[in-house]
């Protein structure tokens, strides 16, 4: 399935920043969005921001100067409806989109969701738009409810299961301090023999992830059914074999460095090497290496790869440690290791590393367009306590010396802060406080 925006030629939804693409209804910065929506028509003007060449006829819709109604149309490659929206040019703000037989209104700042191509995967994910009526929300959601792709399930692949190792490969300059940071946080997931007795713990964060195994058991799917990880080596390159410009079959090539077989291999590059993506659309990301590059050809790995934002967009991808690029602006957390970067890159891997096992081939459990998937702990953005919304990462455990915010314990008295995991059972996000 290909998530085509029709009025932005070539362009796809793994195109679009992580900020504005989504296929999750609780998304922090989709519902800002959507609480922001109500206030737009109290404005004499709205302002976009936009790249002419890129956007340029989308810009044009825009233009409701000409005394004429202006129309555009947006689908679904897999929609049975598509979705049309039609612009007044002497009447209200407002937008009047039409969806199957179900007539939705919502305010003119709504355009801006069509304009980033936002509005077909949101309406997928349950009609929560702003202004939408009772009955056309309940309209909607029923339409969409028996078909709707965008759901988190499975999709009948093999998890990584067995025993795996994971091999930490340190591309560029880190403090020995900094390595032990990721280290402790690696062995706090596979040293059962010294397990933290404080709780919350990372082992307990981690246990969620059996979940997914359960119900794979339980539905005799080709998988393995658990999964046991250990730390294995560290690698180190500091002197930029590659240089300090990366592109992702570079990352491939770095991650071959580690073992070849039933091996996580992990790329961690330092605040002053840039990746392609990185900060743009990506803070990390995980695959699975292509036999072609392996001098055994039967044999594939999974990689990882995570880069320190510290000194690149930390806004982007050390939230919530530092003040957000977008959004609602509030004061940052301290965080537990007194280094911005590399707890943001903590909060990266923990992210990964759960995609990574109940995800590894891309068939695996994940919703929206397997090009862009949202994975075990990428479905729940910006949540890591209870009680958290747009610009507030929930209530979280407090350190009384330091001020430091986290929520589970490590091995080594270290404190950490991980991203709620989707709980497959109950379809929710499952945080640890």
């Amino acid at each position: 399935m290909t998530y085509q925006l029709s009025a932005m030629e070539g362009m796809k939804l793994k195109g679009l920043s992580l900020f504005v693409r989504t296929t999750n209804p609780h998304d922090t910065m989709f519902r800002f969005s959507t609480s922001e929506t109500d206030k737009a028509y109290k404005g004499s003007a709205i302002i976009l921001n936009a790249i002419d060449s890129l956007e340029g006829p989308l810009v044009d819709v825009w233009d409701l100067t000409q005394g004429s109604h202006l129309r555009i149309s947006l689908t679904c490659h897999d929609s049975s409806s598509p979705i049309t929206g039609q612009f007044a040019s002497n009447g209200p703000p407002y937008i009047h989109l039409t969806y199957g037989q179900g007539q939705i209104t919502v305010s003119l700042m709504g355009e801006l969701f069509i304009r980033l191509g936002l509005i077909c995967t949101l309406l997928y994910a349950g009609g929560v738009l702003s202004g939408l009526t009772p009955a056309a929300s309940r309209l909607l959601t029923e339409s969409t409810q028996y078909q709707n792709p965008a759901l988190f399930k499975y999709h009948n692949g093999p998890l990584l299961s067995g025993e795996i190792t994971i091999h930490l490969i340190w591309y560029g300059r880190f403090k020995p301090s900094q390595r032990a940071i990721i280290s402790d946080f690696i062995a706090s997931l596979t040293s059962p023999s010294k397990p933290t007795t404080d709780q919350p713990s990372v082992a307990t964060w981690w246990k969620t992830t059996e979940k997914y195994y359960h119900l794979i058991k339980n539905r005799k799917a080709p998988s393995g059914t658990s999964l046991a990880l250990s730390m294995g080596r560290h690698i180190l390159d500091e002197n930029y074999s590659f240089g300090k410009s990366l592109t992702s079959q570079q990352i491939q090539q770095l991650a071959a460095k580690g073992d070849s077989k039933n091996a996580i291999n992990v790329v961690l590059t330092s605040s002053d090497v840039n990746v392609d993506g990185f900060c743009s659309s990506r803070c990390g990301t995980h695959g699975i290496s292509k036999s072609g590059q392996m001098k055994e050809k039967n044999n594939k790995f999974a990689y990882i790869w995570v880069g320190n934002s510290e000194a690149q967009c930390p806004g982007n991808c050390a939230w919530p440690f530092h003040q957000p690029i977008y959004g609602p602006q509030g004061p940052p957390l301290i965080s537990p290791s007194n280094d911005v970067g590399l707890d943001g890159m903590v909060i990266n891997l923990a992210s990964l590393l759960a995609g990574t096992v109940t995800n590894p081939f891309g068939n695996g459990y994940y919703q929206g367009p397997t090009e862009a998937p949202l994975e075990a702990a990428s479905a729940c953005p910006g949540v890591y306590g209870s009680g958290a919304f747009p610009g507030y990462a929930g209530e979280l455990l407090v350190d009384p010396t330091t001020g430091a915010s986290y929520n589970a314990h490590g091995v080594h008295g270290r404190k950490y802060l991980l991203p709620a995991l989707l709980d497959p059972e109950t379809s929710s996000c499952s945080t640890l406080v």
